[in-house]
């Protein structure tokens, strides 16, 4: 990309006066413009991990367990995909009802969610959406067998 400088005769003073063309500039300028405006939108779109934190970090902080905390609720899609809460199964149709009315009772909106190794993805992302839909505001993925 090397700008052309012309010559151009200015014949009333017998000498020439060197021109800029500018045109292939504009050209790049206005492709770099267009990428960016189709890369753009895609930036926002975002997924956030919370990852926890490690062994030794949980061990040196006090928490303070009472006696009377509730248990956290559970969302687990077993083998046959059917959705479960706290070994509870639920159909489609009534799952987003009854874990509203859990997370209310419990006055927390973060769950566990817990998917067999044979579930479908396209299953599992349907039950995260229905527990997001339900009043879920965290959901935590589990990635080791819950004891």
């Amino acid at each position: 990309m090397a700008l052309e400088v012309t010559a151009i005769r200015n014949d009333k003073k017998g000498r020439s006066r060197p021109e800029m063309n500018v045109t292939p500039l504009v050209d790049v300028v206005l492709v770099l413009l267009i990428i960016f405006m189709v890369l753009t939108p895609l930036l926002s779109e975002m997924f956030w991990i919370h990852v926890p934190q490690k062994q030794s970090e949980v061990k040196g902080e006090e928490s303070a367990e009472s006696d009377d905390e509730t248990p956290p609720l559970v969302v687990t899609v077993n083998q046959r995909g059917q959705i479960q809460i706290n070994r509870d199964v639920y159909s489609d149709s009534s799952f987003p009802e009854r874990l509203r009315r859990m997370l209310v009772a419990s006055g927390e909106r973060n769950i566990y969610f817990d998917a067999h190794d044979q579930v479908p993805f396209d299953r599992a992302m349907a039950v995260m959406d229905l527990a997001r839909k339900s009043g879920a505001a965290h959901i935590a993925v589990v990635t080791e067998k819950i004891q």
